[in-house]
Order: structure tokens, then sequence, then C-alpha cells
């Protein structure tokens, strides 16, 4: 099983009492609406269409224009020099009228387009620009030299019909407002339908205009996707930088409330521990009866039961100020070199009065000849007084306890206590690993602890560079291994040290 790693959360985010401070909440929720309502169909996303078609109007204000230019010099080749530039001029007139509607809808600020207006002067722009089309269209020319004149009419407006439907696929209805008169006029007016191939330029004409249409309303889509795109992603940009902030403040106070309970807990430490220490002291000058003895035997009881709850809590204290300048960084190792097994042999004894009371066995297997670690000796005695503390604590009377000290596979050195105990459920292992936490087991049984045993454990073994691992079933037992890396082995480990880290 790997390393489990249990982080506690600072639940204290966000302060209902001020409500200045959820400002932010606030904010990123409105902003989730706007987003909402820029859908197809809504008036801003309309308005955002409008501006899009205006603008790439401006853009391709010279296609068509140019367009008419070339047909206007293939006129005037033909010999309809006058009747061909008129048509040319009145074109791009409406063109240019095209243009200037356009650029006033694109200076409008968006929050400020009246959509249903702007829309109807966009569609009597085209249909003014349809005009030349439609004159075009109703065009003759007997003094032409070529005979297929209405061809070449029919080219020109399938020309146009298509950049029109390029051009204008951001707003529905342009092709149609700006070709259908031009259509129309060249089926009555400027087409022979006695000749074949004029009929066929004919049916090419009619056919491109719902044509290009179906192709200008797919473009027309794919506008509306690329906006709904772009909305949606600035709307989860606007979301990240208001996470963010969020992240931020949140930050900002857990700092200050991690600051707070520091001093706190150094001040504390100094006002509980003066106090503490005159109770334990004269507590235990009661219980010894050194200044004479006491007549009522319970008095010594209660002597004793002062000074043993006054025991318990300086532990409490310390293990509470232990933690905190683990969590705060604050916590320095005096590194010297350690026997790990020593370590272990005299948490053992210290241990081994507590077991006996329970007729609980210690079986204890370390391997010889091994090397010193580069480690703080009291943090390790910690490590292995606490693991083995609440090995005795929840085995049974009359079980066993297994302490084994040797080689990890890369080089470094582990610590293994495994208990036959009732185990922890698999749910029950992040609760246990948290600062105060206690599972199930530990809640029904009648000698509780601080909760603080693990979390301490995992600090100074995460301060030594290694690694916590918890392994327990259920009716079964519970093994904590805790290894320490290879660097921290001194070098002058001897030459079998490789070959008994490698077997």
């Amino acid at each position: 099983m790997p390393p489990l790693d249990f982080t506690t959360a600072d639940k204290i985010i966000v302060d209902r009492s001020k409500p200045h401070r959820n400002s932010d909440v606030s904010r990123a929720v409105r902003r989730t609406r706007d987003r909402l309502a820029q859908q197809p169909g809504s008036i801003n996303f309309d308005r955002e269409l409008l501006k899009l078609h205006a603008r790439t109007m401006i853009s391709g204000a010279t296609a068509v224009p140019l367009l008419v230019l070339i047909g206007s010099m293939g006129g005037i080749v033909l010999g309809m020099s006058s009747i061909i530039a008129l048509w040319a001029m009145i074109t791009v007139a409406c063109y240019a009228w095209l243009a200037l509607v356009a650029k006033r809808a694109d200076a409008t600020e968006a929050a400020d387009l009246d959509v249903e207006r702007t829309k109807r002067s966009f569609l009597v722009g085209h249909f003014i620009s349809g005009l030349g089309w439609t004159f075009l269209a109703a065009l003759e020319c007997n003094q032409c030299q070529i005979d297929q004149f209405a061809v070449v009419k029919a080219v020109l407006l399938l020309l146009a019909i298509a950049a029109t439907a390029l051009i204008a696929a951001s707003l529905r209805g342009a092709l149609i407002a700006t070709f259908t008169l031009p259509v129309v006029a060249f089926i009555f007016l400027g087409a022979d339908l006695s000749r074949p191939v004029e009929i066929v330029m004919t049916g090419l004409l009619v056919l491109s205009l719902p044509f290009f249409t179906y192709i200008s309303r797919q473009m027309n889509w794919s506008s509306l996707m690329m906006l709904s795109f772009r909305t949606e992603k600035d709307g989860l940009i606007a979301d990240l930088e208001t996470a963010k902030a969020m992240s931020e403040e949140a930050r900002r106070r857990a700092e200050e409330a991690n600051l707070a309970k520091s001093r706190f807990l150094a001040s504390m430490s100094h006002e509980l521990r003066t106090p503490l220490n005159a109770i334990l002291g004269f507590s235990e000058v009661m219980g010894n009866e050194v200044l004479g003895p006491m007549t009522n035997p319970s008095y010594r009881e209660y002597a004793s039961d002062i000074h043993a709850s006054g025991q318990h809590l300086l532990q409490l204290i310390n293990e509470i100020l232990d933690l905190s300048r683990i969590e705060a960084g604050r916590y320095q190792l005096n590194e010297e070199p350690v026997a790990l097994a020593e370590v272990a042999e005299d948490c053992v004894h210290l241990m081994a009065l507590k077991a006996r009371g329970k007729d609980i066995r210690i079986i204890e297997e370390y391997e010889k000849g091994m090397p010193r670690l580069f480690a703080d000796e009291r943090a390790t005695r910690q490590i292995a007084l606490n693991l083995l503390s609440n090995a005795v604590k929840f085995t049974s009377v009359g079980g066993e306890i297994r302490l084994r000290v040797g080689w990890t596979a890369g080089g470094g050195q582990y610590l293994s206590i495994r208990d036959n105990g009732p185990g922890i459920p698999e749910d029950e292992i992040p609760v246990v690993l948290s600062a105060f936490g206690q599972g199930a087991i530990a809640i029904k049984s009648a000698e509780q602890g601080t909760g603080l045993g693990l979390p301490i454990v995992q600090g100074l073994v995460a301060m030594h560079g290694g690694a916590f691992d918890i392994r327990s079933k259920m009716r079964e037992g519970t093994e904590v291994i805790v290894s320490f890396p290879a660097w921290r082995v001194r070098s002058d480990a001897g030459p079998g040290a490789a070959k008994r880290a490698a077997g």
C-alpha cells in the first residue's frame, strides 16, 4: 500500500458574518447568469452577430466593387462604354451606402445597438446594393461583339452571389434581399428563353440563389458557434480569475489564522506551563508525604490523581506545540548519528511495564551491524515511542507486538511495528491520520489519547525525507512502517551494508 497523505483543510474560508468578503462569489454568480444569457436568439447575442456582420462588411467592402470594376472594363472592351460606366457608378454607390451603414453599426457600442433597427438598416442596404445588379440584369447590348451577352451577365451575377454569400453570412436574409430582384429581372428582361444556352444559365442562376442561401446559413451557424465558444471561453476565464482571487483570499486568511494560532500557542505555552509545574510539584510532594504523613488515605489518592492529570495535560500541551511547530515549519532538526535499533530498544524498555500490565508480548527483531543514521535523536525517539504506545494501547490483553528494524530495498533503514489488535477500517485511516482524529475503536476504548500521535509522526518523518505507511485489516491487526532514505545512512556503513540492503 503506498504512503497515505492526508491534508486538513481550513473550513473557515467564507465568513458569512461579513457579506463584503463574499463579493467575489456574488460577482461570479452574476457573470455566470450573464454568460447563460449570451445564447443564440438572445438580444446580447444578436448584437454580437450584427457587430460581426458590420466588421465583415467593412473588411470585404472592396471585393464586390472590384468585381464591378472588372465587369465594367469588359463592357467597355465590348463597346458599351456609356451604359456600362453608368451601371458601375450606380452599383459602387449602392455598396458605398452599405459600407456606411456597416461603419455606423461598428462604431456603436454593443450595449447601445438597437437590434431590430440595425437589422432593418442592413437589409435595406443590401436591397439597395441589389438594385445595381438589377440594372445589369436588365441591360441589353445590341452593339456588343459577342452573341451571348446574357451568359456574361449570368456569370457576373453568379460571382456576385457567391461573393455576397461569403461576406454577408453573419446576417440571415442578406443574400435573398440582395439578389431576389436581380434574378427576377434577368429571367423576364435579360434572357432570351428561346435559346438553350440562356435557358441553362437562367436555370443555374435560379438554382444558385437557394444553394448559396443554404451555404450562407451554414456559415451563419458557424458564426453562431464561434460566438458561443468565444463567450464560453470568456466566461471560463472570468471564472478562473474569480477562483484565483478567492483562492488568494483564502490563502491569505489561512496564513493570518496560522500566524494567530502560532502566537497564541507561543504565549499560552508559558502561561499554562508555569502553573502546571507548580501543580505537578506540589502534588508530587503531597503524594510522597515529604512534609509529613497524611492520616487520610483519600488525600494521598487525590494527590496521585492530580499528579497523573497534570502529567496528561503537560503531555497534551507538548504534543500540540510540537504539531504546531511542524505545521509552521519551525521545528528544527538537530541531526546527529543515531542508532535506530538502539532508539527502538530504549522505547521498548519504556513501554515494558505497561505492556506487562496487559500481558502483551513484544518481539524485537533487529538486523545486526546496521550503521547509524543522520537524524534528530529526539524526533526519532518520539516517532518510535508514539507508534509503540499506540500499538500497546490498542492491542488486546494477551496480544503480541512485533517490532523490526532493518534495511529497505533502496538502501535506507526502516522501523516496523505490527500488532494483532482489532485493526482500523480502511475508510477511517484518513481520520486517524488527521490532527485530533480518532477512529471508532479509539473512541470506544477506555484509554483514549489526544489524536495527535500519528500526525506528529507523519510530520517528523516528512522532515527527515522519509516515508510513512500504515496497513491495517479488521480483526487481523495493524502495521505501521517508517522508512528513512538511503542518503541519511552514514557512508561508513562498511562493505557488507550494500549486500545486506540488496538482499
